[in-house]
């Protein structure tokens, strides 16, 4: 999974780069734009932007700001901050979730087209519920590795 996350993050930085050099190109140099490249350039873009959040729940690389930790001595202290957090980040992405599953709904009756290519824009909506899964899955995963951190007793 590690690999192919990794390859699929880059091919899409890749093609979001080529697509703005070529926007680059052809307005600026050629005095052409192409039309609807924005607009085809929105979907890896906003894959990508949900993608990254995914990736950063996996590696568990999220900004935090953990001004509690400062106060907490211990490992266990950290370990159950850790498992607070966890759980407010469930509660809170699960309830995201829902509305992001409305939408999706609500995104598959309409089936909205883009404005120039028609293309539909379903693909892209569903990145939303798509990612907002992947990072409970991950949110899941970590807290169950710090309660079993904190009931082997490894946090003291």
């Amino acid at each position: 999974m590690d690999t192919f996350s990794k390859y699929l993050l880059t091919a899409l930085i890749g093609i979001v780069a080529l697509g703005q050099f070529v926007q680059v190109i052809t307005r600026y140099v050629l005095q052409v734009p192409v039309m609807g490249l924005e607009e085809t350039m929105l979907y890896p873009t906003l894959w990508l932007y949900i993608l990254g959040a995914v990736n950063a729940s996996r590696e568990n690389t999220h900004i935090r700001a953990n001004v509690l930790e400062i106060f907490i001595h211990s490992e266990r202290g950290h370990t159950i901050l850790a498992i607070v957090g966890e759980i407010i980040s469930l509660i809170v992405g699960l309830w995201l979730l829902s509305w992001a599953w409305d939408y999706t709904r609500y995104a598959w009756r309409v089936w909205k087209e883009s404005p120039t290519l028609y293309i539909p824009t379903f693909y892209s909506d569903i990145a939303l519920v798509i990612g907002l899964a992947l990072m409970m899955v991950y949110t899941v995963w970590h807290l169950f590795g710090h309660i079993r951190t904190l009931s082997r007793g490894e946090a003291q």
